[in-house]
């Protein structure tokens, strides 16, 4: 008998494979390393395993951890502060000026902390984040034990974070160096997006990308107004400015991406590039519907985000995964788009593949990391289950998880966080509300 350190039971297992298998009454063996060694029928386990961790979830779902491609986690701290408005509105005249006067290293850590706490209780295991401070969303992320892609963020002008487009480039390879043999951080160039950053940055972090072999996360055409700025003032779609800078290739991680047409959708499969698809956010700043049904048909692989708080207003990936489904059937015309297995596919294992984490984590398999969530599926408003998978998309919400792990580590055990203080991370996030609000309600008194 083998001994192990971790034996997961479960109802179901859904490992996100290409036959969309459901496994009922299977478990999942870990070994110390945090690596799953089998996935195998709950009857044969006693005869192979001895664990010093056995934990039984009988009524409940053990998916692959989901994946949030798109966030900027600190931006936590901003939830609700600017609804309602569209996006340059948004950005340009709330967003950036509250950021100017707020964001400092110690905002980071705070709204890391809690963008982690909700994610992780979300069923959450590993974001792929873009913000100010990347230093300390690593330092955050690795010590809560979450796994984290971390943006360095590049753009044209100064912000507490960094002055010039050099020194965006040289703070955030000290954060590579730091974090490139990290078990659970890794790093992606991140420039803000073509509007926001010109050439002579793009090209050297294509330069740089492609010695560090990172990707490069950058929003792209996420509204009809960027786009006709770009031809306004360049005679060039967005898109087509990047082609030329030699930016479109299976390294570029495009996120939202509403505005595309019928030659720039063939022009992203063929070059590989991964879309991140924001669909709640999408929909709260009108900023338009990405073809997902399109792009999927194509043959381009699509991850889900939920991107920051502060143009969402949460971190739910049950909630995005949902939306993303409905959505792409009411686009499209069509009942039969985007079904249940293939948007639970994008929020597990089309992140993964985006980031370059696909022979390490997004679905159940031996030689994997153990990076899993737990749902619980016998409650008044899940009853009865015919299928899963449909289940976890059109009927399912946070609220269900109930355990998660990350490496084999226990980070949510029966809803309770095991890593953190929550009850203090949720102190400090009121704290800088309350400073927040304070702050505004001074700017108001100032300029009325």
């Amino acid at each position: 008998m083998q001994q192990i350190d971790t034996l997961i039971h479960a109802r179901w297992v859904i490992p996100v494979d290409d036959n969309n298998s459901v496994l009922e009454a299977h478990c999942v063996a870990v070994d110390e390393s945090g690596r799953i060694i089998e996935v195998l029928p709950t009857s044969q386990a006693a005869s192979r395993y001895q664990a010093k961790n056995e934990i039984t979830r009988d009524q409940h779902a053990l998916i692959p951890g989901l994946v949030n491609a798109h966030t900027h986690a600190a931006m936590s701290l901003l939830r609700g502060f600017a609804d309602d408005l569209p996006l340059m509105q948004w950005l340009q005249e709330h967003i950036v000026p509250a950021e100017s006067r707020w964001v400092n290293s110690d905002f980071v850590s705070d709204g890391t902390d809690l963008a982690i706490a909700e994610m992780l209780r979300g069923g959450t295991t590993c974001f792929n984040d873009m913000y100010f401070f990347p230093d300390r969303v690593a330092e955050r992320a690795a010590r809560h034990g979450i796994r984290a892609c971390v943006g360095m963020i590049m753009l044209d002008f100064p912000t507490a974070w960094a002055a010039n487009p050099d020194e965006y480039l040289s703070k955030g390879l000290a954060v590579h160096d730091e974090y490139r043999h990290h078990p659970l951080i890794t790093t992606a160039f991140a420039p803000h997006a073509p509007y926001t950053v010109s050439d002579e940055p793009l090209q050297r972090i294509r330069t740089c990308a492609d010695e560090l072999d990172v990707p490069i996360h950058i929003h792209v055409h996420e509204t009809a107004d960027e786009v006709e700025q770009g031809v306004s003032q360049l005679g060039i779609r967005p898109l087509a400015r990047l082609d030329g800078l030699g930016m479109l290739n299976p390294g570029l991680l495009a996120v939202h991406m509403t505005q595309l047409n019928e030659s720039e959708i063939a022009r992203i499969a063929e070059a590989g590039v991964h879309v991140l698809h924001c669909p709640e956010s999408n929909m709260k700043l009108a900023s338009g519907i990405c073809p997902v049904t399109e792009l999927d048909a194509a043959g381009v692989n699509i991850a889900l985000g939920t991107d920051g708080n502060a143009s969402n207003n949460d971190l739910d990936m049950f909630g995005e995964m949902r939306s993303a489904a409905l959505l792409a059937k009411v686009a499209s015309g069509r009942a039969d788009a985007l079904p249940a297995w293939r948007v639970l596919r994008m929020a597990t294992l089309g992140g993964a593949r985006a980031l370059g984490l696909e022979q390490e984590i997004g679905s159940i398999e031996a030689g994997k990391k153990a990076d899993l969530a737990a749902v619980r599926m016998d409650g008044a408003d899940m009853v009865p289950v015919f299928n899963p998978i449909s289940h976890l998309v059109y009927t399912a919400h946070r609220g269900h998880v109930s355990d998660a792990w990350v490496a084999g580590r226990q980070l949510l055990s029966s809803g309770v966080l095991t890593q953190m203080d929550e009850t203090a991370v949720i102190a400090r996030a009121r704290q800088w509300g309350e400073r927040i609000s304070a702050g505004a309600g001074e700017q108001d008194a100032t300029t009325s």
